[in-house]
Order: structure tokens, then sequence, then C-alpha cells
């Protein structure tokens, strides 16, 4: 065997190797079901159960960004022959998000329980119900990844996870509405150049909703359906969260209403802050024959920064998502022609909260990545 041969053989068994640590280090991703009965009992060991029900927040946007620099980034791709069906075919990766779903409707009821049971002052309330909310986005992860695939198992899944955060919606309006027009001025869920998280906000929650109505009643349309009627899907799942809120409501009283509501918001607004980051000032040019040019890894910010990477199962390698949107996450690859954000989702959802400096870091990329053609940043 000549030393080429030696040289591919290494490399592929190098490959091998990390892609198997990388498959278990998913299981990093369930942390955020475990943070809150992990703090509690910390801050119930110490007596601090008011400090510690703030955790979730420093952990995610304080401390895991911290390690996201020390651990470095993962730029590995598995081999489409070798590596790709192999990875697809494992359930392994689908118990994992599928887990997840069964795992947060449970924190969630615990989670009330705890806070009905009065050990909570006014500050810890709230410290407490900001945390399982910032749970909640990240759920809203995990269902973006299960509402992608094509079994009925995942998509459902996917749809009653987004109905525990109030926002079922996303389940229509992203496949049919963001994933068409995405980088275009028609998308609700990509944002300009030089527009604040702030302007940005207002409008992602609005239109996402009122599109993904008028997508529904479009599709029942073209099938001779209504749009009040029991074919469409949105009603189902905001019916489930209807159900969800009544329960709470009448087991928990005005405590329960406001804590469903309230971790509702901070989840799907989590979710706009990530779509804000994800697309800031990028644009899909413009053709001859008006058309859009086709989505490309050019068109999504992207971050290998691998703790935040296994942390969200691969949504920052969010171009290869766009470009192939069926991918499953544990094959999503990096594009070297994609542009990359300079540090992984949790530290960007920071700085994203400072308009003034989340200008002076992103801008000037955006800026770069357009020279020449400087007339697209006011598309």
């Amino acid at each position: 065997m000549n030393t080429s041969h030696l040289s591919i053989n290494r490399e592929a068994t190098r490959r091998r190797i990390l892609l198997t640590l990388k498959k278990y280090s998913y299981l990093i991703a369930m942390l955020p079901l475990a943070l809150p009965p992990l703090l509690l009992a910390a801050g119930q060991a110490v007596s601090l159960e008011n400090l510690f029900a703030w955790g979730v927040p420093v952990v995610v946007f304080g401390i895991i960004p911290v390690l996201d620099l020390l651990l470095g980034k993962d730029a590995l791709n598995p081999d489409e022959e070798v590596d790709v069906p192999k990875m697809n075919s494992e359930a392994f990766y689908r118990v994992i998000t599928l887990g997840w779903v069964a795992g947060y409707a449970v924190l969630l009821v615990w989670s009330m329980l705890e806070l009905a049971s009065g050990q909570f002052s006014a500050i810890g309330g709230i410290g407490w119900v900001i945390s399982i909310g910032i749970v909640g986005g990240l759920g809203i992860n995990v269902a973006h990844e299960l509402i992608h695939k094509d079994g009925k198992l995942e998509t459902r899944a996917g749809g009653f996870l987004l109905s525990l955060v109030c926002y079922a919606g996303f389940k229509v309006e992203h496949l049919r509405g963001h994933h068409v027009h995405v980088s275009t001025p028609g998308d609700a869920s990509s944002s300009r150049y030089n527009q604040s998280l702030y302007s940005f906000l207002p409008q992602a929650y609005l239109r996402n909703f009122v599109n993904a109505w008028k997508l529904e009643a479009q599709r029942l349309e073209r099938k001779g359906e209504k749009a009040f009627s029991w074919r469409n899907e949105l009603i189902w799942w905001y019916s489930i969260s209807a159900l969800v809120f009544v329960g709470f409501t009448v087991a928990f009283g005005w405590l329960g209403a406001a804590f469903f509501l309230v971790q509702s918001f901070i989840a799907f607004t989590l979710l706009e802050i990530v779509n804000y980051l994800e697309h800031y000032g990028l644009h899909r040019r413009k053709l001859d024959n008006g058309r859009y040019e086709r989505t490309g890894p050019e068109h999504s910010w992207n971050s290998n920064y691998f703790l935040t990477n296994v942390f969200l199962f691969h949504l920052q390698r969010h171009s290869d998502h766009h470009a192939y949107a069926k991918r499953r996450y544990q094959v999503l690859r990096h594009h070297d022609i994609a542009p990359q954000l300079p540090a992984g989702y949790a530290a960007m959802i920071v700085l994203a909260t400072i308009p003034p400096l989340w200008k002076r870091v992103m801008n000037p990329r955006v800026e770069a990545y357009y020279q020449g053609e400087e007339h697209q940043l006011a598309s």
C-alpha cells in the first residue's frame, strides 16, 4: 500500500472517530431540560432559590459563550457517500429530538408546580418564568428540526412543541413562507441591513402570524375548502395552546395563566432574535427576469463554534439548511462560501440586544460581503 493510500485511510479513520464523538456530543442538547431542576436543587441546597431561579440565562448567555470560545470551531463535514447514508438511518438522532418534546412537556408542568409552591419571591418567580421561557425558545429550535421532516410523527411532534409556546404559525410560515422568500424584502423573518432588533421584532410577530394564516387559507382554497375549517391545521395547533392555557388557569388560577403566556412570549421572542441574526443584511440578487436567484449557502450567516452547534442541533450551519432544507441536523455541512458570524448564537443573541454594538460588529461584515455592489445594501 503506497503512502497516498495510507494517508487516505488515516484521514477516513480520523473522520469516523470524530463523527462518532460528535454523535454523542449531541446529548449536550438535552442539557436545557435538565438545567432548571439542577439549578433549583443547587439553590435549595444553599437556601438561595431566588438567585438560582435566574440560572438558565446566566448559563446560556454567560457561561456557554465563554466555553464556546475556549472549545473553538468544528468545520468537519461527513462524507456524502460513506457517512451520510449511515447517519441518516441511525435512530439515535431522531430519538433525541423526539425525546426533547416529551421532556419539555413534563418540564412545563413540573416548573409550574414549583412556581405555585410559594418558594420563590416575586423577583425569584420572574427569574424562574424567564428561565423556563428560554428553555422553550431552545425547544422551538427542536421543533424547527422536526417540522422539516416528511414523517407524520416528527412533524406532529414539532407542531405540538410549538403549541406549548403559542407559536404554531411558525410551522406553516417557516416552511411555506420563510424558505420561499428568505433574504428578500418579502420575507418576514429576514432582517435588513442597518435594521435594529427592536424594529424587526414587532414586524416579525405580526407578519409571521398573518402570513401563516394567509398561506394556510390559500392551501385550503386550492382544495376547495374554507379557511375556517377543521382541515385548517393552525386551528388545531392553536386549539392545543388554548387547552393548555385553560388547563393551567383552572389548576393554578391567574398565576398559571400568566406563567403559560409569559414563558411562551419569551420563547418565541428568542426564536425571532435568532431569525434576526441568521440573515441580517443578506440579499438574494434580483435577476433580469424579475425573480430572485436561487437560495444558496451564501444567503445565511453561518457559525462553526462546536459547543453551540451541538447545543442547538447544528442550527448554526444555517447556510446548508437553507440551501438543502430536508437535510437532517447531523449531516449539515460547512460551506466556505457562507458568510461567517464572529461568534456562536449564544453570544450573538446578546450582541443583537445592543443595536449600536451589533451594527459596529456586523455592518462592516455585510459591507465587505457586498463590496463592489453596494446598491444591494439598500434593497
